[in-house]
């Protein structure tokens, strides 16, 4: 009896023992990493929305009793009701816009039917359809040569400080460099870009453009070893490998639509692993390679500002704007409607009691 229960008080040990070297070891760690990565910023992105949400609610809620004490309203007030119907009509010109959204259904067809046969810029395009296009060839193109140049760069940072003899507290300065203006050029871009589009048309595939150009200056100076050259080449490689990437999703989705946006979106992000492994690892670190990869890149571009020129000269946006009149003009006559059977119960309702 003794010995089982110092088989089990050792069991217990032993479990107890196990615990801890699992609570304090290497891969609890790792495992504690991951869940923190996962759920950081939880907490505090909630204050964002919260207020939208609460907002929301108190709207409905608001609607609600109006609603119900207007019926109660209109149940005990015994004085003659007046129905006075006011015509909230759409314009002549609205419901010519609206006719003019509004298109015939389309016929059913198989799915490699349409594949060469693609809408207008602007529209939504099926994934076949934006994949064999040529605006997306040229543009897959241009970015594997842009981000494949300035990512090797990057990934090759290390080892060019140390064969153009820059110290090692210097080649960690290249990294932070690089890190912090690859943030800056994906917020630069992005409203930038927007802006241009917006008061000047400014076409987005030449900020593209432009901005491997721009890249190409940091690859010179690397290739040409200027003096204390590199910090400056590490603060345009950085903005520019950061600015190409919202100008490249920002791009398809205005070229091909929003319906698919997610899987084209993934298509886009293969230029990056393509461009690496096509620039790092076929072409062995010659820096003249990669800048003439870039400028290659930020040349074939500009073939695709030529092809969206008309595109963005135009109202880009004109077609969500049309897409809204349409949804406002249906909810104004369904509300008009059920206004007007509100009306129409509430006479009944006091014809009945009188």
């Amino acid at each position: 009896m003794a010995l089982g229960s110092s088989i089990g008080v050792h069991g217990w040990g032993d479990m107890k023992s196990l615990t801890v070297q699992f609570v304090t070891g290497r891969w609890f760690v790792v495992f504690a990493s991951f869940l923190i990565m996962a759920a950081a910023g939880a907490t505090y992105m909630f204050g964002l929305y919260s207020g939208d949400i609460k907002t929301a609610l108190a709207v409905v809620f608001i609607e609600e009793n109006k609603v119900w004490q207007s019926k109660k309203f209109a149940l005990v007030d015994p004085s003659p009701v007046k129905i006075v119907t006011q015509s909230e009509t759409v314009t002549e010109t609205e419901k010519e816009k609206v006719n003019s959204v509004v298109s015939a259904p389309k016929k059913d067809t198989k799915w490699y039917e349409d594949v060469f046969n693609p809408p207008a810029r602007g529209e939504d395009y099926t994934i076949l359809q934006a994949l064999f296009s040529i605006d997306m060839l040229i543009l897959f193109v241009a970015c594997i040569c842009g981000v494949g140049g300035t990512l090797t760069a990057i990934d090759n940072l290390g080892q060019i400080g140390t064969s153009l003899r820059y110290p090692k507290k210097s080649i960690s300065t290249f990294v932070s460099l690089v890190s912090i203006w690859n943030y800056l050029g994906r917020v630069f871009s992005g409203f930038v870009s927007e802006h241009f589009l917006t008061k000047y048309r400014f076409p987005r595939p030449l900020m593209l453009t432009l901005t491997l150009f721009v890249s190409c200056i940091g690859h010179l100076l690397i290739a040409f070893d200027v003096k204390n050259g590199l910090y400056i080449a590490s603060v345009i490689i950085g903005f520019c490998f950061g600015a190409q990437w919202p100008l490249l999703f920002a791009i398809i989705s205005e070229l091909f639509g929003l319906k698919y946006y997610a899987t084209l979106y993934n298509f886009g992000s293969v230029a990056s692993p393509l461009g690496l492994y096509v620039l790092n690892v076929k072409i062995t670190g010659h820096l003249y390679d990669k800048e003439a990869a870039t400028f290659f890149g930020a040349v074939f571009s500009l073939l695709l500002v030529a092809r969206t020129r008309k595109f963005y000269k135009g109202d880009i946006y004109k077609r969500f704007r049309e897409e809204a009149m349409v949804t406002e003009a249906e909810m104004l006559e369904k509300k008009n409607m059920g206004k007007t059977e509100e009306d129409a119960k509430v006479g009944e309702q006091h014809v009945v009691t009188t």
